[in-house]
C-alpha cells in the first residue's frame, strides 16, 4: 500500500478539550516518541503547539516528520456563524502553507468538521433524535462546506471532512446525505463510527471511493456502550479509555485495511487513539503509557504500510 502512517497529539491527550491544569507531554518529546515507533507524518494539534512558521517547519525536520493534517471545525449550518469563523480558518491554512514550505513528500489535508451543537455533543451518536437538522440549515451545511473547500483549494491543498460524534454529521444516513450534495471527500473515523452505529468495514466499501484520509482507532466496545447508556457526552467517552490500542478493542483491522488496500488507497493513515489525562494523573507515567500504545499501533499497520 502507499499510503503513509501518521501519529496525532490526542493519542497523548493532546487537544482542545485537554483538562486545564493538566501537564501535557512536550512537543519534541511526542515528535520524538512518533519518529522512534515509525511514524512519517504527525497531526497538527491544537493552534501553536508544534509552533508556527519556521519553527514548526524545524520542529518537523529535526525529527524526520511531515504534517498529515490538522482539525479545522466550523459551525457550517449557521451562515452568521460560519462567517464569524472565516479568520480561523484562513489562520489555521497558513499554518499548513508554514508546514509545507520544505516541499513535503506528501501534502497535508486540511481535516474539516462541523461544529454540530452543544446538545449533540452531549448525546453522541444520538443526534437526529435529539437535535434533528432541518432542510434549510442542511442546505447552509452543504453550501458553507463548498465554500470553505474552495478556500483551502485556494491555498494549494484538498480538503477532506470528518465525520464527528456530536456534530450534523455523525451517521451513516447524514454522511450519505452529506456526500451526496458536496464535491469534498471523507476523512473516514473509524471510532466516531462505531459511536454513530455505523461499521467501519461496510464504511470502506459504502464510502470507499471517497475516503481521501484516515483516522484509525480501535475502540472497546463494551466501555462504549457503558458510557452512552449511563448518558455520557463526548467529554466522558474521551476520558473512559473507550479508545485503546490496535488489539485491545473491537475493530476487525484486518478486514478493514485489507478493504482499504483492495481500494488503492494512497493518502495518510492518522493512527489516532483519542485519551484525556487528568490532574492527578503522572505526566512521565502518562507519557510511556502512551508512548507503548503507539509502537504497539504502529506495528499492528506493519503488514499494510
Amino acid at each position: 500500500m502507499k499510503a503513509t502512517v501518521a501519529g496525532a497529539p490526542v493519542s497523548f491527550g493532546v487537544f482542545e478539550l485537554t483538562p486545564e491544569g493538566s501537564e501535557t507531554i512536550r512537543p519534541d518529546d511526542m515528535l520524538a516518541t512518533l519518529a522512534a515507533s515509525d511514524y512519517k507524518g504527525v497531526d497538527l494539534g491544537p493552534a501553536g503547539f508544534f509552533g508556527r512558521g519556521a519553527q514548526l517547519r524545524s520542529r518537523l525536520r529535526s525529527h524526520g516528520l511531515e504534517l498529515a493534517g490538522g482539525w479545522v471545525q466550523l459551525p457550517f449550518s449557521d451562515d452568521e456563524a460560519f462567517e464569524a469563523s472565516l479568520p480561523e480558518l484562513r489562520d489555521a491554512l497558513r499554518a499548513f502553507s508554514e508546514a509545507a514550505g520544505d516541499g513535503p513528500q506528501r501534502l497535508p489535508l486540511p481535516t474539516l468538521a462541523d461544529s454540530g451543537s452543544a446538545t449533540r455533543q452531549g448525546a453522541p451518536g444520538r443526534g437526529a433524535e435529539v437535535d434533528p437538522l432541518a432542510d434549510a440549515a442542511w442546505g447552509r451545511l452543504l453550501k458553507n462546506t463548498e465554500r470553505a473547500a474552495a478556500l483551502v483549494r485556494a491555498a494549494g491543498f484538498e480538503p477532506t471532512f470528518h465525520h464527528h460524534a456530536g456534530t450534523f454529521v455523525e451517521s451513516p444516513a447524514e454522511i450519505d446525505r452529506f456526500l451526496a450534495n458536496v464535491d469534498v471527500n471523507l476523512t473516514l473515523d473509524t471510532g466516531h463510527l462505531f459511536i454513530a452505529g455505523g461499521d467501519p468495514l461496510d464504511a470502506v466499501h459504502r464510502w470507499g471511493d471517497r475516503i481521501n484520509h484516515l483516522h484509525l482507532k480501535d475502540v472497546n466496545l463494551a466501555e462504549l456502550n457503558r458510557v452512552l447508556t449511563a448518558g455520557g457526552g463526548m467529554r466522558e467517552v474521551w476520558s473512559s479509555g473507550s479508545f485503546v490500542a490496535f488489539g485491545e478493542g473491537d475493530i476487525d483491522l484486518t478486514a478493514v485495511m485489507d478493504a482499504v488496500e483492495t481500494r488503492g488507497f494512497d493518502g495518510w493513515i492518522v493512527v489516532e487513539q483519542d485519551v484525556l489525562n487528568g490532574p492527578d494523573v503522572s505526566i512521565d507515567t502518562f507519557r510511556a503509557a502512551r508512548g507503548a500504545d503507539q509502537v504497539r499501533n504502529r506495528e499492528a499497520l506493519r503488514p499494510w504500510a
